[in-house]
């Protein structure tokens, strides 16, 4: 094979190590979906727990993308989903991630579109689950259980400055855990809350029904936090969650749907993989969330709905029936 006699350049090694971002083409628009975003109101903004599902390819993503590239490469095409106009980040949850990060994400989408970024775990465990992930450290106390000046710094200050105003919120879900006794938390949970940056979309999630308490409640009211109503399967329906709390913590009106009452995450995972299609419907939670929805709107309060595979098998084709949902409540007006 022949050799070529030009010299080297700067132009030609750039060309040979430095690869540029492999571009993720969208899969083709379907045309009843833009019709249907076109048709909703623009306060209302639905996304998925995460965005780097291979059985999205062909709904979201392009027949033949590389699934290697989903997940720093997929959310301009993620974006360009007619009813996806905001995204979880969940990486953040267990590690913290740098601004340079969350830069990268913010500037693969449109200015309209939101992301809810996750608090670290380190945040949000009074001691550190019994998993062999956790180390030396399995079921010590954690020092970082409501750290304000650990979350500023290493939660908050990256994610104001790589999202900037495209953050929706930044989410600190509790996970299920013995805190102790309610009033306690929701005392720790005030001082945590008011020691942090003001003026910031700060969204509460808790996943122990015994915590949602009026101290719980006035901990949020008192600090500006909102309270992130969840369809999770240890904790109330959620119109009981929405009629505990005050309007001030309803606004917007935050839902993450996420698993049926009852069933337990490792099953409904290995039941609905590759989470290509639904497998299960939940008209009923999908049916609840809609008039919630509905009525947050007529009330002039944006809402986000985030949905994860788990709810029934496929969040993009989860959104895409809720949407209806919603879509039929609002032409009831």
């Amino acid at each position: 094979m022949g050799r070529t006699n030009e010299p080297m350049t700067s132009e030609t090694q750039g060309a040979l190590f430095e690869l540029a971002p492999r571009a993720i083409d969208a899969a083709d628009m379907n045309p009843e979906r833009a019709s249907l975003a076109a048709k909703l109101p623009r306060e209302v903004r639905f996304g998925t727990m995460t965005w780097s599902f291979p059985g999205w390819i062909g709904l979201v993503y392009a027949r033949g993308v590389s699934e290697k590239h989903l997940a720093p490469h997929g959310l301009t095409a993620y974006a360009k989903h007619p009813l996806l106009r905001a995204v979880e980040i969940d990486r953040s949850y267990y590690d913290p991630l740098p601004a340079r990060i969350f830069r990268d994400f913010a500037e693969q989408v449109p200015e309209d579109f939101r992301f809810f970024a996750k608090a670290h775990e380190e945040c949000l465990h009074l001691r550190f689950p019994e998993h062999a992930r956790y180390g030396k450290k399995r079921g010590a106390p954690n020092p970082r259980f409501l750290d304000a000046s650990y979350a500023a710094d290493a939660v908050i200050a990256p994610v104001v400055d790589g999202l900037g105003s495209k953050l929706g919120g930044i989410l600190f879900q509790f996970p299920p855990q013995d805190v102790g006794d309610p009033r306690i938390f929701a005392e720790r949970l005030h001082d945590f809350l008011r020691r942090l940056p003001r003026g910031l979309p700060y969204v509460v999630e808790l996943r122990n029904e015994e915590l949602l308490t009026r101290e719980y409640a006035a901990a949020l009211a008192d600090t500006g936090a909102v309270h992130c109503h969840n369809v999770w399967t240890s904790m109330p329906t959620l119109r009981a969650q929405a009629q505990g709390m005050p309007p001030e913590v309803r606004r917007p009106f935050v839902v993450r749907w996420l698993l049926r009452q009852g069933e337990r995450y490792e099953d409904a995972s290995a039941r609905y993989a590759p989470f290509d299609r639904i497998v299960s419907e939940d008209r009923w939670n999908r049916e609840t969330i809609a008039r919630l929805v509905a009525t947050a709107l007529r009330r002039d309060v944006p809402a986000f709905v985030l949905v994860d595979n788990k709810a029934e098998g496929c969040a993009p084709e989860s959104i895409a029936l809720l949407a209806q949902a919603i879509a039929v409540e609002l032409d009831q007006d």
